[in-house]
């Protein structure tokens, strides 16, 4: 640390990672250690996972975080029919495969280093915070590679999965149509047999990230399109492997597959990747190659789809936690005004963080970021849980997975981004200028409330159709965990008033949940589950708080000094999740458990007028 412009300290920190935060959270509340211990990962202990963070932390700062601002202002573009991007990001992906990271989650049989889930995600959170665009290519093949490991022949691991996960070739997900957008029982793209295994695609893809360019040898895009004589809508939707060029019996790619690049779409953020549109079939045969069963390409997707969800949330987390970073650095320098009640313009300026508006946006910041990131973190373990698991507590696991998915996604989406928001505030007018780069982190995570499902689609999918499963066994699962954090809390003199609210707020989630399961007009039960989702977040994310709160409060009673200030730091946070975030949920479970419906009820005449 140097001596800052004032009697306080500033702290020089690494401007993409707390790495204190990833151990706490990781070992101390979420106990990986256990996951390590299992035989899966018995290679792999928490002295390999600090190595791996170390060499993770170094390769994103010194290869992927230079190029960011000039990734942002050079974004790829079409020349010629053919994509254009700086050198920098085809050299920071060599890199990320070189040091074996594409193979991170992969099992040993599939030639991956078998590495925990949660792990990858915290090594991948560094790579997103230095440099979002590029970290989305590398991304989105690991994610098209479990896919095929998952559902794929042998001969189509070994010719597509494989050099994905080597890292020498990149994946696509093709949903989207221009006519359809997230309708995706709307799709039109269809595949005819070519009477020799394969099919011919004809159609359009939009909105496709990662794809059209010439970073590596060849892009799998993995595409969603309908077979003749299947059924109407998602039920006659099937899954194809349409390479970017054709691969022989070897692996060796070819021919270029008439994959045709329309055109680029210009986005206002994460505008280093390629977002495209594609056609099928306009310039000669597309040949695609049919994964799994016939028609049952949707389920297929969902596999990537989820995985992709997960990774959006943890995304968001982490533009929101550069931008707090950032914002908290820059308060500790900059001198701006006096305190409260100090007129004399004689005295010396203060920093930004002497002012008690600047304390609430940092602490709200670190707040929403930190438990964005824990919720995250807890999805992934779940997914580690179920790997080394058998039995009911592999299936606990995966249910849990499933309610907390479209949550895990949406809550950071938004909330991060009210993070970003709150980072340009901190450093007011400037914060709005190119000369800082908390603007360009809004502008990135303003996408992620819209892709991989937009936050309306996932309120749908929470209560119209995730908390019911099984009877809703999701939902009760995740009472019984929250509740046992509420039991533990009690025994705190200082905890246990945010626990009595945390039980209140569960019973009124609770009570919401079955007013709308036992409403027979969907349209009105689900009129408000927006409102639903975002409560049921912060219901969740306020129990990874006082998780953490309860871990932090048994670290201070070790007497662990030597991070007192990180332990008390961890308790405002819990307080001001509590005193500042949930009361919010009280209103919105209200207007659900009552089925308000004020706009649905409304004429579309009045609305207008």
């Amino acid at each position: 640390m140097v001596a800052g412009a004032s009697n306080i300290e500033v702290f020089i920190v690494s401007p993409i990672v707390d790495r204190r935060n990833i151990e706490f959270v990781l070992f101390d509340v979420f106990g990986l250690g256990e996951i390590l211990a299992s035989p899966f990962y018995a290679h792999c202990d928490r002295d390999t996972v600090e190595q791996i963070l170390d060499s993770a932390e170094r390769m994103a700062t010194e290869i992927f975080l230079p190029s960011a601002v000039e990734l942002d202002a050079n974004p790829p573009r079409m020349v010629d029919g053919k994509v254009q991007i700086i050198p920098e990001v085809g050299a920071a992906l060599a890199a990320y495969a070189d040091a074996g990271l594409s193979a991170q989650t992969f099992g040993h049989n599939d030639g991956g280093l078998q590495l925990p889930y949660t792990m990858a995600m915290a090594v991948d959170g560094m790579f997103i915070a230095a440099n979002q665009a590029i970290a989305n290519y590398a991304i989105l093949t690991t994610a098209a590679a479990h896919l095929l490991v998952a559902f794929g022949t042998d001969e189509q691991k070994r010719l597509y999965a494989a050099p994905m996960i080597e890292g020498r070739w990149t994946g696509t997900m093709c949903l989207s149509e221009p006519q359809a957008g997230s309708s995706l029982s709307d799709i039109t793209t269809r595949a005819e047999p070519a009477g020799d295994g394969s099919y011919h695609l004809h159609g359009s893809k939009m909105w496709i990230s990662g794809a059209g360019h010439q970073i590596k040898e060849n892009i799998v895009n993995l595409v969603l399109a309908k077979i003749p004589g299947g059924a109407a809508g998602v039920k006659g939707i099937s899954l194809f492997i349409v390479p970017q060029r054709l691969v022989d019996k070897d692996g060796n790619p070819g021919a270029d597959n008439n994959v045709t690049l329309v055109g680029l779409n210009h986005k206002m953020g994460q505008r280093g990747i390629t977002n495209c549109m594609l056609n099928f079939g306009e310039t000669g045969a597309t040949v695609g190659y049919l994964v799994g069963e016939p028609h049952q390409g949707l389920r297929y997707m969902f596999h990537m789809m989820n995985e992709a969800r997960i990774g959006v949330g943890h995304g968001a987390a982490m533009s929101g936690l550069v931008g707090y970073l950032y914002s908290r650095s820059y308060a500790q320098e900059r001198l701006q005004g006096r305190r409260i009640g100090q007129k004399d313009p004689k005295t010396p300026q203060v920093p930004l963080i002497e002012h008690p508006d600047i304390r609430r946006m940092l602490l709200a910041q670190k707040t929403k970021v930190e438990g964005a990131i824990a919720l995250c973190y807890y999805c992934s373990l779940l997914i580690d849980k179920a790997a080394v698991s058998e039995g009911d507590e592999r299936k606990d696991a995966s249910i849990l997975l499933d309610i907390l998915t479209p949550i895990a996604k949406s809550w950071p989406s938004e909330h991060c981004l009210q993070a970003n928001d709150l980072a340009i505030q901190v450093l007011g007018g400037a914060g709005y200028t190119l000369d800082h780069p908390v603007e360009r982190l809004y502008r990135d995570n303003r996408l992620n409330p819209i892709h991989e499902g937009t936050v309306a689609i996932h309120g749908l999918d929470l209560l119209g159709r995730k908390v019911r499963l099984e009877g809703g066994r999701g939902l009760h699962l995740l009472a019984d965990r929250i509740n046992e954090t509420i039991r533990q809390a009690l025994g705190s003199n200082a905890l246990s008033p945010y626990a009595a609210r945390l039980a209140e707020a569960l019973a009124q989630m609770q009570r919401a949940t079955a007013a709308v399961i036992g409403q027979t007009n969907d349209e009105l039960g689900l009129a408000n589950a927006t409102l639903y989702l975002d409560a049921a977040g912060t219901v969740v994310v306020a129990w990874l708080w006082l998780w953490q709160a309860v871990t932090a409060e048994r670290r201070l009673a070790d007497e662990d000094m030597l991070d007192e200030a990180f332990y008390r730091a961890k308790l405002a946070a819990c307080r001001y999740c509590f005193e500042y975030i949930l009361p919010a949920t009280e209103n919105s479970f209200a207007l659900v458990e009552k089925l308000d419906d004020t706009f649905l009820s409304m004429p579309l005449d009045q609305i207008l007028a």
